[in-house]
C-alpha cells in the first residue's frame, strides 16, 4: 500500500495546522490527563496534538472529518496504538457513547466551534473538563461579563455549566497556513452540580436566546417580540427586582437563572 503524501490544507474546512510543540505541551499540561484516562480529540489534522495526547492518556478517540487526513493519520497508526481514528463529522458523532470522565482536548474547527461547544456542553456530565483552541473572539465571548458587547447567549449558557478560564493566546505564527484570525486556548471545568433540571435548562436556553434576539431593545421588548406574554414578564421582573428597562446584556447569569425559574 502506498503511503499518502501530507494532505494540503482544505480552505473550505478552515484548516490551519498547529506546528508549535511548545503550544502542544501547554495544552496537554492544562488538560491534566491520567495514564488510564480517555480523551476526545476533535479535528486532529496532521496529528501533532494527537501524538502528545497518546503519550499522556490511556486512550484517545480522534474524530477527523477530512478523509484525506484520516487516511494520512492511519498510516501512522503503528505509532499511535492507543488512538482510535474516526472519520466522521463531530457534529454527528455520538459523543454520548464515550466513557464517563472523558476529557475533551481539541483545536476546534473555527467555522463550527459554537454549535460544537453547545453540543459538548449538553453532554457535560460525561466530560469533567475541556481544553479547547478557539478563535480569540469566541474565547472572549465564553469569559465575557455582563455589560459588554461580547456577552451573549454563549457566555450565559457556558458560564452556567462550567468555570471557564482563558488560559493563553496563540500567535498566528504557530500555524501553517497562518490563520487570518487570532486564536486562544480556554479551559472549561464542568460544575459538579447545576441548579436546574433538564426541563428547566430548556426553559433557560429559550429565555436567553429570546432575550438576546434583539440586543438593542429592552429585555421586556425583546422577550415580547419573541412570543413571551408581556404582563407575566413584567410582573416577574418586578418581583425579582429587575428593572424592565434593562437590556439582556446587563443581566448576570444568576439573574437569568432566577428569571427562568420564575417563568417556568
Amino acid at each position: 500500500m502506498s503511503i499518502p503524501s501530507l494532505p494540503p490544507p482544505n480552505k473550505r474546512l478552515g484548516q490551519n495546522f498547529l506546528i508549535d510543540p511548545n503550544i502542544v505541551r501547554k495544552i496537554v499540561a492544562l488538560a491534566e490527563l491520567s495514564s488510564n484516562g480517555h480523551v476526545l480529540e476533535i479535528g486532529p489534522g496532521r496529528g501533532i496534538l494527537t501524538e502528545a495526547l497518546s503519550r499522556a492518556a490511556g486512550h484517545v478517540t480522534a474524530i477527523e472529518v477530512d478523509p484525506r487526513l484520516h487516511a494520512y493519520l492511519n498510516t501512522k497508526q503503528a505509532e499511535l496504538p492507543n488512538v482510535e481514528l474516526v472519520c466522521d463529522d463531530a457534529l454527528a458523532y455520538p459523543v454520548e457513547n464515550l466513557p464517563m470522565g472523558t476529557v475533551v482536548v481539541a483545536n476546534l474547527p473555527y467555522y463550527i466551534s459554537t454549535p460544537l461547544l453547545f453540543r459538548l456542553l449538553d453532554q457535560r456530565g460525561r466530560f469533567p473538563r475541556m481544553v479547547l483552541m478557539l478563535q480569540d473572539e469566541v474565547a472572549d465571548r465564553l469569559v465575557a461579563q455582563p455589560g459588554g458587547s461580547d456577552y451573549g447567549v454563549l457566555s450565559v449558557m457556558a458560564q452556567y455549566a462550567a468555570d471557564i478560564t482563558k488560559a493563553f493566546r496563540v500567535s498566528a505564527q504557530c500555524f501553517r497556513p497562518r490563520p487570518d484570525v487570532a486564536s486562544a486556548v480556554v479551559r472549561l471545568g464542568m460544575k459538579d452540580r447545576t441548579r436546574l433540571s433538564a426541563k428547566e435548562e430548556v426553559t433557560l436556553r429559550a429565555l436567553v436566546k429570546a432575550a438576546f434576539a434583539h440586543r438593542r431593545k429592552t429585555l421586556v421588548n425583546s422577550l415580547r417580540d419573541e412570543g413571551y406574554e408581556l404582563h407575566p414578564v413584567i410582573e416577574t421582573l418586578k418581583r425579582l427586582d429587575i428593572a424592565p428597562t434593562r437590556r439582556a446584556e446587563t443581566l448576570s447569569v444568576e439573574e437569568f437563572l432566577q428569571l427562568a425559574l420564575a417563568l417556568d
